[in-house]
């Protein structure tokens, strides 16, 4: 909806309540026509229902407000007579039109004091719940919201199975798009697997003031801008979604507005300058390592080494031996009955179900082994002695390919060698020709609702010859510290400022192994109560968090103690 749609449909509201209301404004000992002026006729509706002023505020907020009018209609009937629990329910199924009913009665009696208004269980039970879910639908959207990490793209930075708070008042809260959805879910319903939103109304992208902006090598959680799926993992027809229902994702803000960033043998320069990260930062790169005699897995695992694979002989495989040890393969290679061989994680097999099997298994020593390391670790390595050598991977040979943004051939760029590319910001302007148009072409139509068309040699946007493009917006460019193992920015471009959701500020609990059962959970107790960010090593809060508990919870029980010693 354009601003002309959305003043329409304000004043159809106004005239709306109006309408149903004009009749208890009188009864309630205020001027019918108060019920008509915008703003102004809330503050006095809110009086009348003996409502605290402020809550008009709650009102424009989207969703939240969907809640309100719950609340009001509820109320409204209560201070005119309408007590039963069916009055209460009748009003939110009529979305309020219940209210006309009393209204256009000859002589709507209102209840002046508050105290004689009776209250049914289910009334008082809906009203807690509406105010439970309004209070944490507010934090939830403009101050803080709770995520998980599901994949491992940020590895070793964020690991799989940390639970984070992401504050959204840093970068400035965004107020929703979408105006009616189902409060704290995201894209769609549990347990039903429904959308959880209408696609209309839709408000205007609008954000708070911010406390700090995007600094370089920030982590960011952001709406994926290339989000066209509706569950991921689903081959399902593409959907188009509004701005604040597309996916959560979180990544390392490498360059934001105004930068010229290129990937030079898998290291990110920023404007010609080698890219320093933060200490807590632990970016993995793609390393071979190799033995004559077989690198040890064991000897890796020793060392803190986990993401590898590895391979097993099984001798005496099987269909019933091997259907119970299908969730812990990746994979089978060159198999025969007596030569079977599989492929797992660094993880293995578990000793316990290959004995209970009574299979006969060896582990393949493999001469080379691939693996995803920090330059640190590999540092490390280098100097085992069970390492003859070890050597970084990279994309070197750059062939003309879709796979990577711009997603055009003839751009050749890969993971390692990228760019280099103008990140947009606000303002800046770029000269536009049919070679880099690919780079800036979703940006001009998708982010900042431009017509484009071209014409032999020549660019038209919004049917005007150009040969500049100045930008509307700021953009960033998002990458995963696991370098190998991340869907970035380098497959789908840039990130608009319109789709930056919040800064994680604070890791709250972390499960190692959350995707392999609850019996093989571990918390990682270096990790709770720990910050994202911050300079030196990690530090779990957790355990000054126990004392003040404990401190708490002792000057309670004795000055309890000590009020009934006095009693």
């Amino acid at each position: 909806m354009n601003g002309v749609q959305w003043i329409i449909f304000g004043f159809i509201i106004q005239i709306v309540h109006f309408l149903g209301t004009w009749k208890l404004y009188k009864a309630a000992g205020e001027a019918p026509w108060k019920a008509i002026i915008p703003v102004y006729n809330a503050i006095i509706f809110f009086k009348i229902i003996h409502r605290p002023k402020w809550w008009v505020f709650l009102l424009f907020l989207p969703v939240i407000n969907l809640m309100m009018f719950m609340v009001l209609w509820i109320d409204t009937v209560k201070h005119f007579g309408k007590n039963k629990s069916i009055d209460s329910v009748l009003a939110v199924l009529t979305l309020g039109f219940y209210i006309y009913t009393i209204n256009y009665q000859t002589d709507p009696k209102y209840i002046s004091n508050k105290k004689e208004i009776s209250r049914s269980i289910f009334s008082e039970w809906i009203g807690s719940i509406v105010f439970a879910v309004v209070a944490a639908t507010f934090v939830h959207n403009y101050f803080f919201q709770p995520y998980i990490i599901p994949t491992g793209s940020l590895e070793k930075s964020l690991l799989i199975g940390d639970f984070l708070f992401v504050s959204k008042f840093h970068y400035g809260a965004r107020i929703p798009t979408t105006t009616i959805a189902f409060p704290m879910v995201h894209d769609t319903l549990p347990l039903v697997n429904s959308r959880s939103y209408l696609n209309k109304p839709q408000l205007p992208y609008l954000r708070l003031p911010r406390i700090q902006k995007i600094k370089r090598n920030d982590i960011v959680v952001f709406n994926w801008p290339a989000d066209t799926v509706r569950r991921f993992f689903v081959k399902e027809a593409g959907v188009k979604k509004p701005l604040d229902k597309k996916s959560n994702y979180v990544k390392r803000c490498v360059g934001i507005a105004g930068d010229t960033l290129e990937i030079v043998g898998g290291f990110v320069h920023i404007n010609g300058v080698k890219n320093v990260l933060p200490d807590r930062a632990r970016v993995l790169f793609n390393f071979k390592a190799y033995n004559s005699k077989g690198v040890s897995s064991r000897k890796l695992l020793d060392l803190g080494i986990r993401d590898f694979y590895r391979k097993f002989r099984i001798e005496n495989i099987s269909q019933n031996s091997y259907a119970q040890l299908t969730p812990y393969l990746l994979g089978t290679q060159d198999n025969s009955q007596g030569n079977f061989i599989v492929i797992t994680s660094h993880k293995g097999l578990p000793i316990e179900l290959v004995r209970s099997l009574g299979l006969r298994v060896s582990e393949i020593l493999e001469k080379s082994k691939d693996l995803n390391l920090t330059i640190k670790e590999a540092e490390n390595l280098k100097k085992q002695n069970f390492i003859d050598s070890i050597i970084q991977k990279n994309q070197k040979t750059k062939t003309p390919n879709s796979s990577f943004f711009p997603n055009k051939i003839p751009f050749d760029w890969n993971n390692d060698n990228f760019g280099p590319i103008f990140i947009p910001k606000a303002g800046a302007s770029v000269d536009l020709n049919l070679d880099n148009l690919p780079l800036y072409k979703k940006i001009i139509v998708d982010y900042e609702k431009n017509k484009l068309e071209t014409d032999g040699n020549t660019i038209l946007i919004n049917g005007k010859k150009s040969s500049q493009y100045k930008f509307k917006m700021n953009y960033y460019w998002m990458m995963g510290d696991n370098r190998h193992r991340s869907e970035d920015s380098r497959y789908w471009g840039f990130v608009p400022e319109d789709h930056i959701v919040g800064k994680p500020v604070f890791i709250w609990f972390s499960i190692d192994g959350i995707n392999d059962g609850i019996r093989n959970w571990k918390i990682r107790w270096d990790r709770v109560f720990s910050t994202v960010g911050g300079p030196g090593k990690r530090v779990s809060y957790f355990p000054y968090f126990v004392v003040l508990i404990v401190i708490w919870q002792s000057y309670v029980y004795f000055r309890k103690r000590k009020s009934k010693k006095q009693n």
